[in-house]
């Protein structure tokens, strides 16, 4: 039996955990053991401020060894914007030139060489989110947290935006029906909006409008996308877009329905609150957008641990087809031929029986499809 890399997730119980960790050391907020919500700050920092370079040589017409002289405040000491920061000398006491800061600061540094005054702004609050309503396994000393819960997990294909938090909201009947504008009201505000088909960009427009989280369903048209982005995205990593809401599309491009599992597992939590991200990596390190769910244990099994799914190709395993004319269908291997197998193109290469529904069956390459854990 071969070992794949499983791809799509669609799991309706699994142990799930995140590592969430600050761009530059700062303080940890909570520690092992503690219990944390999907929006608590779990660690903070403080980046520099933006500089603010003034050339008071040039602006008051003194000579640059002049400068600190003509200063009203010192090294280290705040400024607030329409300060007097600099006066000059004048003449006998008389024609002083003032200068007037636009922007306010701390005086970080002065230059008897260029005449140049550096202001610092207000240093930059970064916080990370704890992004799972679960429990703190691990604290990284100064970085951040791992943090673990048992959740509904559902991965998409391809996303925008950053991380957005919400009670799930479906408002498709069925996995094939398109989300257009009118299925999204104010009552979708602050909510994660699951349709069915293609998102359109009306539809994108209006979730913008209401305040809505995020949006996740079946398929897009590359041309809302760009018109939603304003470029053309290419292949990069996504996840820092301001658009003002985060979409997850769990199929692919076009007019494509949401896979009917993915639709009954949202469907089923349906009002549940949940944590999704947008970010997306295609490249080395692949990264897909998903969907967390938080379980609320009521004697129910516990959740496998993600490390313990089994990853084999065999009779039985879920299976997504990725390339075309089956794209997007998912299915079951019912069949493993071992030899070699005379495709269209007239190559040869491993084959797979893929049933869907129970009954179809589809051949596909082995390498057109890829493993869905459940």
């Amino acid at each position: 039996m071969a070992t794949y890399t499983p791809g799509l997730k669609v799991v309706t119980q699994v142990r799930h955990r995140v590592r969430r960790v600050l761009p530059i050391a700062g303080e940890v907020l909570v520690k092992a053991g503690d219990h944390v919500n999907a929006e608590q700050v779990v660690a903070e920092t403080y980046m520099p401020g933006d500089v603010t370079p003034l050339n008071l040589s040039n602006i008051l017409s003194i000579s640059a060894t002049e400068v600190k002289d003509c200063l009203l405040k010192s090294e280290g000491e705040r400024v607030e914007p329409g300060e007097v920061l600099a006066r000059t000398k004048g003449i006998f006491g008389l024609f002083k030139n003032d200068y007037r800061t636009k922007v306010g600061g701390i005086l970080e540094s002065v230059s008897a060489v260029t005449g140049q005054v550096i202001l610092r702004g207000k240093p930059i609050s970064v916080q990370v989110r704890a992004y799972l309503t679960g429990t703190v396994i691990e604290v990284v000393p100064r970085e951040g947290v791992v943090v673990e819960a048992d959740v509904s997990l559902i991965q998409g294909i391809f996303g925008v935006g950053g991380e957005a938090y919400g009670p799930i909201a479906v408002v498709c009947r069925d996995p094939s029906e398109r989300l257009d504008a009118g299925q999204i009201t104010v009552e979708h505000k602050g909510k994660i909006v699951i349709g069915g088909g293609r998102m359109t960009g009306e539809a994108i427009h209006q979730a913008v409008k209401v305040g809505a989280a995020a949006i996740v369903s079946g398929g897009i048209d590359d041309q809302d996308l760009k018109e939603i982005l304003g470029y053309d995205l290419g292949v990069a990593v996504t996840g820092s877009e301001r658009i003002g809401v985060t979409l997850i599309v769990t199929e692919g491009f076009g007019e494509i329905a949401m896979a009917e599992r993915t639709f009954r597992l949202l469907t089923s939590r349906n009002g549940a609150a949940a944590a999704v991200s947008g970010a997306t990596q295609i490249r080395a390190g692949v990264l897909r957008p998903e969907i967390a769910i938080p379980i609320e244990h009521t004697g129910s099994a516990s959740a496998r641990d993600e490390a313990t799914i089994d990853s084999t190709l065999k009779i039985g395993a879920n299976v997504r087809i990725i390339r075309d004319p089956h794209f997007g269908v998912i299915g079951k291997v019912s069949g493993l031929p071992h030899e070699l197998t005379t495709l269209e193109s007239g190559s040869k290469a491993r084959v797979l029986e893929v049933a869907v529904d129970g009954s179809q069956k589809i051949v596909v390459p082995r390498a057109n499809v890829e493993l869905i854990e459940t």
